[in-house]
């Protein structure tokens, strides 16, 4: 018979038992509040490590791993590498693991490596591959690589089909055999995501789909989805006819999303003038100010001889700078009116919002003979925005219709004088003008010296931007035909102290003038991004800088030190890339090419898919995306905070 009363030595074990269970659940919790994201586990750390500094062979041995997560981050790593020499390995992956995500993972790292081989490894897994999932993505990363659409016609996957035509035809490969297949998944029984897919086909991609003109007339003005509508209607400028062109003006008028107006004005650009006034002037005054700028903007490219002097008391009655400066630039560019040009000018004269003043710089590039005006404004500019927009229009006076070569020796004169200011965006936006071969500089400029001098002034990381066009124009003087390789090295290493602290679900508030942006961190995701944003935010980098960059129905962007956009630090951090796709409100880093990314950053306002797998995503916007709808050139950042763990979860 068993004793119900426990032993002096019972006793004590079982009181070591309790001990032991309660320091294992203490050292769990703490583990567990200091594990705030995934780099709390040392071997995921390790891969993202890996990725950050190129270490592709240290990569492989995770990709056999019998830890599924740690291959998923193994195989996914590749698709910021992109090294061909994994291309075996991959497709190795891609064709055994037994984890669809992992495939899929695969999949889309071989879609992110330009090569005929990945291409060759995606056809071979397809005919095997059973998950529709792991076939989408392959037929999509499939669309990134072929030269011709022959896997793709045969393809049953509907998803997946409609994302590759789009990622071939934004590389121009298409034919009119599939064109009867994308309308199919056009209809309304197709998930939206499928339907988004072939609309961007048609809008960026397809050709010669004119047969389909009522079909296409009829989804876009029953399409339910803004999303999509906003990618139909700007199709629709591809069918040059009378009822395109009215489904067009009707959807300008009436519908209720801003960023569909925003696309059908855009469209509106290829149809006659004469056809289009009405829609566009009145789009000019628009609820959303987007909406009136777009109109503006396309005011430049279609406003007829006959009609400029029309626009002009727009132009003066204007309270936007942008529009007002746009619609100055189209009379300009339309009526080439020297009072206009002067009229101009004495706007600029008392203008004192900088971003006016640059935009009014900008619609004088239209009047050649106003260049003195224009260097005048480049030698005494005191903030960087007015200053590259000078240089700017200078250049772009010297490739005007009305240029008169016998100014060439008077514009290297200016080009001269203006790679001393030891303005980075001077210097690279004049540099990209003299390495023009059409221009002809070569022939006028014998001594070239000053190319060395501005060159010097000049370093990597931070100024890539102006050298890749200053290496070449170099090139281009010295004779040589290809200028050396601009590329940033590895020179910030991730704080992954910093990182193990940001939580995954980590918010940051945007305080603009326009009312706040809250914004979740994707710190899983993108860890080098993420940190160096905070380190940012935890310097108050960003207060007080300006939304440089507004494109209608596309991104606002922010983060540069000098306000136009050459702006950046003495740094440069990796890019990221992942599956996850840039939507409305995404946060992505700018860059000016593959692991040059800084300071600035961007929000989209709608799906851009053509940026996916190219431009890190870091963060997308939970809150305020009203705020970024109504955001303008020149908007004020007033503080970015770190939401308090408490307000984070």
């Amino acid at each position: 018979m068993w004793s119900t009363t426990p032993s002096v030595k019972e006793f004590y074990n079982m009181r070591v038992v309790i001990f032991l269970f309660c320091l294992i659940a203490i050292v769990s919790c703490k583990e567990q509040n200091q594990q705030l994201n995934k780099f709390g586990d040392p071997t995921l750390l390790q891969i993202a490590e890996f990725q950050d500094r190129r270490y592709s062979d240290s990569l492989y041995q995770y990709i056999k791993s019998e830890n599924p997560e740690y291959r998923l981050d193994a195989v996914l790593a590749f698709a910021s590498i992109q090294d061909t020499f994994a291309i075996e390995k991959l497709s190795d992956v891609l064709m055994n693991d037994k984890e669809m995500a992992i495939r899929q993972a695969a999949a889309f790292s071989l879609g992110q490596i330009q090569s005929k081989r990945s291409g060759l490894a995606l056809q071979r897994a397809f005919a095997q591959e059973k998950d529709r999932a792991v076939q989408a993505q392959i037929l999509e990363s499939f669309g990134k690589q072929i030269d011709d659409v022959g896997m793709i016609k045969s393809a049953l996957v509907a998803d997946g089909l409609a994302w590759a035509l789009y990622r071939a035809g934004l590389r121009g490969i298409t034919d009119s055999t599939v064109l009867a297949k994308a309308i199919d998944l056009l209809k309304p029984e197709n998930r939206v995501d499928i339907r988004l897919g072939t609309a961007h086909f048609f809008s960026r991609g397809a050709k010669g789909f004119e047969k389909y003109q009522q079909t296409l007339i009829r989804y876009t003005l029953s399409e339910p989805d803004a999303e999509v509508r906003m990618a139909l209607v700007f199709s629709l400028r591809r069918i040059k006819t009378d009822s395109s062109r009215q489904a067009i003006q009707q959807i300008v008028k009436s519908d209720t999303d801003y960023r569909v107006r925003v696309n059908a004005v855009r469209a509106l650009q290829v149809f006659p003038f004469g056809e289009t006034q009405a829609s566009l002037t009145a789009a000019l005054s628009d609820e959303n100010i987007n909406v009136g700028v777009t109109a503006s903007e396309v005011l430049k490219t279609v406003l007829t001889e006959e009609a400029w002097k029309e626009i002009i008391p727009f132009a003066r009655d204007a309270k936007n700078g942008r529009i007002k400066a746009n619609l100055y630039e189209a009379s300009l560019h339309a009526g080439n009116s020297k009072e206009l040009a002067e009229e101009i000018a004495h706007e600029y004269e008392k203008t004192i919002n900088p971003y006016d003043k640059a935009a009014l710089l900008t619609a004088l590039q239209q009047s050649v003979m106003s260049f003195g005006f224009v260097q005048e404004q480049l030698f005494k500019a005191d903030t960087p925005v007015v200053r590259s927009a000078a240089a700017s229009a200078i250049v772009a006076m010297n490739y005007h219709q009305s240029f008169d070569p016998s100014l060439k020796q008077q514009f290297s004169v200016i080009y001269q004088k203006a790679m001393e200011l030891n303005d980075l965006a001077v210097i690279g936006t004049i540099a990209g003008a003299l390495g023009d071969s059409t221009l002809g500089y070569k022939s006028v400029i014998k001594d070239f010296s000053f190319l060395y001098r501005a060159k010097q002034k000049l370093s990597l990381p931070k100024d890539n931007e102006a050298l890749q066009p200053l290496e070449a124009a170099i090139a281009y003087f010295e004779g040589k035909k290809n200028p050396p390789a601009v590329k940033n090295e590895f020179n910030h290493p991730i704080d992954w102290n910093l990182v193990r602290s940001i939580p995954k679900d980590q918010q940051v508030t945007i305080k603009t003038t326009k009312g706040n942006i809250i914004i979740q961190l994707l710190v899983n995701d993108a860890p080098g991004s993420v940190a160096n944003f905070v380190q940012l935010v935890n310097q108050r980098y960003f207060d007080q800088k300006f939304f440089h960059r507004v494109v209608p129905n596309f991104v606002i962007q922010a983060g540069c030190n000098r306000g136009d956009g050459w702006g950046s630090e003495d740094y440069s951090i990796r890019s990221e890339f992942t599956q996850r796709k840039y939507k409305t409100g995404s946060v992505g880093m700018a860059s000016a090419g593959k692991d040059t990314e800084g300071t600035q950053w961007f929000i989209t306002h709608s799906p851009t898919p053509h940026l996916d797998g190219r431009y890190t995503i870091f963060a997308e916007v939970i809150g305020g995306m009203d705020v970024v709808h109504r955001m303008e050139v020149g908007d004020l950042i007033l503080t970015v905070e770190l939401a308090t763990p408490a307000t984070s979860k």
